[in-house]
């Protein structure tokens, strides 16, 4: 049995895996657009051998402008909600479906990994996600905000269990 190098937890790698049998039943293809876990969701997607099947690419876009210029975010929307917002999320994720015309879905993360960066009203600890699929009547995207405890570390690896688990659970049921 070959032993876990990863730098992911077995939790962490099963929900991956999950996620994508889920995907591979569906025939659908994967994409995800990070900004507080940095890569470390997509690390995790393709830590499972044979995900090239059921995942296209990942945006990294951890300054507002990168949001902007990568995945078309709305400066208003930035502007107005901030970066860590249900808002900004969702448009992250429709994004990655208006960039990537062969992905059928799209998971993306924005969040206060902390030490610093909480302002009133978003602690440290919170993040917003979004799981975004398409259906014939275009797409459908579903926000997520929670608050995670811990350190930078253990937000940022709450943060990525909690996407994969979330976005099999929401492809399951449609």
């Amino acid at each position: 049995m070959e032993e876990n190098m990863s730098a992911y937890s077995e939790q962490e790698l099963a929900a991956a895996a999950h996620l994508g049998e889920v995907l591979k039943q569906k025939g659908w293809l994967l994409g995800t657009a990070e900004s507080c876990t940095g890569g470390l969701l997509a690390g995790a997607i393709t830590s499972v051998s044979g995900s090239s099947e059921w995942f296209d690419r990942g945006f990294v876009t951890y300054t507002n402008e990168s949001k902007v210029e990568e995945l078309d975010v709305n400066t208003a929307a930035l502007e107005k909600f901030g970066a860590v917002s249900e808002q900004v999320a969702i448009e992250m994720a429709e994004g990655v479906l208006n960039k990537v015309l062969t992905a059928t879905c799209a998971i993306s993360t924005t969040g206060i990994a902390g030490p610093t960066g909480a302002t009133e009203g978003k602690p440290v600890g919170m993040v917003c996600f979004a799981v975004a699929y398409r259906k014939l009547e275009g797409i459908v995207t579903l926000p997520f905000t929670k608050h995670f405890d811990g350190n930078r570390t253990q937000v940022r690896q709450a943060a990525v269990l909690f996407a994969l688990e979330a976005a099999s659970k929401i492809l399951l049921e449609n």
